[in-house]
């Protein structure tokens, strides 16, 4: 059993950077590829960046490309996602979620974060 705990959303101004951690516990990260997904207001929770498990690939949505960068600190068993250059539209709830060693872009992850509200102004 793997337990996700994402942080680091919050409020901040278009054009402006955050980052968002999660943190996993139970089992190491090390055989679990990861994906990061957002739901907006009324839409269906959709696939942000991916990593799999040896952090040798990464995959983005054309949304955020170039915009944000996912990586991983394997000591800590955490996983980052960098977004700049925010917009309005990437408000949302970010969720981290983990699968062993690939990466896919539909919802078919076995463990999943409770979320993290991120909230950009324009």
């Amino acid at each position: 059993q793997v337990q996700l705990v994402e942080s680091g959303g919050g409020l901040v101004q278009a054009g402006g950077s955050l980052r968002l951690s999660c943190v996993a516990s139970g089992r190491s990260f090390n055989r679990y590829a990861v994906g990061w997904f957002r739901r907006a207001p009324g839409k269906e929770r959709e696939f942000v960046a991916g990593l799999n498990w040896s952090a040798t690939s990464t995959y983005y949505a054309d949304s955020v490309k170039g915009r944000f960068t996912i990586s991983k600190d394997n000591a800590k068993d955490t996983v980052f996602l960098q977004m700049d250059k925010l917009a309005p539209e990437d408000t949302a709830v970010y969720y981290c979620a983990a699968r062993l060693w690939t990466v896919i872009t539909t919802n078919a992850y076995d463990y999943w974060g409770q979320g993290t509200q991120v909230t950009v102004s324009s």
